[in-house]
């Protein structure tokens, strides 16, 4: 699979669970401006058919190298990001929960929902817009993961898909900076999320983000009971030169881990 027929797949699904994302490239078209991406981001279990160490390769596949490696020690998570050679497709971040740090409660809720993946589940990049590879959760099952994981939670739910684009501010004209983007879409009614501020980052650290709250759909638990819970959301960036006038093109963990906030069930 190419990379560009990758993103398109995805984007494709991605809309499907985020309405927002579509109104929200819609209205900067509408403004004038082209949007590209700058990186997207998915979720994914350790240990498991579907861990980063099995869905690395997909990426390689498509021409897409490792280069930076995080740890967020309260999420209880690690990630890396890609890069493609063809500096306009979007880098990918690609993080996945260490289960065994949870509690033992957690774990048991997490192994059932594991025990159901195929080995052999990884068979193309297309598994990157698969979904849940296993049956609805039950709702106190989703409710004791969210007590101790949103991200769990949300994975539990929502399982292996976009869980976010990223609009490259760098790329706009009418609204090159991230507080304008940020006053755009607040005028327009979304909701932001507000987890450290509006804006994640900061010049001197060369990297600026903020992104609104998950969107919402209605899911079915294993109980027969239907709530509302948290699907995707859309993401910006600013990136900022560094010393020798390059671009700074990584991700920084102060950052990343108030933009996971973005799909708590309990926010707005």
């Amino acid at each position: 699979m190419q990379a560009h027929e990758f993103f398109e797949s995805l984007w494709s699904s991605y809309v499907a669970v985020t309405p927002q994302a579509a109104k929200i490239q819609a209205l900067f078209s509408d403004q004038g401006e082209t949007v590209l991406n700058d990186h997207v981001a998915f979720r994914t279990f350790a240990n498991s058919p579907i861990s980063l160490a099995k869905l690395e390769p997909m990426l390689q596949q498509m021409g897409y190298q490792a280069y930076g490696a995080f740890r967020f020690e309260s999420k209880h998570l690690v990630a890396r990001c890609y890069k493609h050679p063809e500096a306009n497709l979007p880098k990918i971040f690609l993080s996945e929960l260490l289960t065994h740090e949870l509690s033992e409660s957690a774990q048991a809720v997490v192994a059932k929902l594991v025990a159901q993946i195929p080995q052999d589940a990884v068979q193309s990049p297309a598994i990157f817009w698969q979904g849940r590879l296993w049956g609805a959760p039950s709702i106190s099952d989703y409710q004791t993961l969210t007590a101790e994981s949103e991200y769990a939670a949300w994975l539990s739910t929502m399982g292996l898909q976009a869980n976010h684009f990223t609009v490259s501010i760098n790329l706009l004209k009418k609204y090159p900076t991230i507080d304008a983007v940020n006053q755009l879409l607040l005028d327009q009614g979304y909701i932001l999320n507000t987890v450290g501020g509006l804006v994640k980052g900061s010049a001197q650290v060369y990297l600026e983000q903020s992104s609104t709250m998950a969107d919402k759909i209605d899911f079915t638990f294993a109980d027969g009971e239907t709530q509302a819970i948290p699907s995707c959301f859309y993401e910006f960036a600013r990136r900022h030169e560094q010393a020798d006038g390059s671009l700074f093109d990584s991700f920084i963990e102060g950052n990343a881990d108030k933009i996971f906030d973005s799909t708590n069930h309990g926010a707005a």
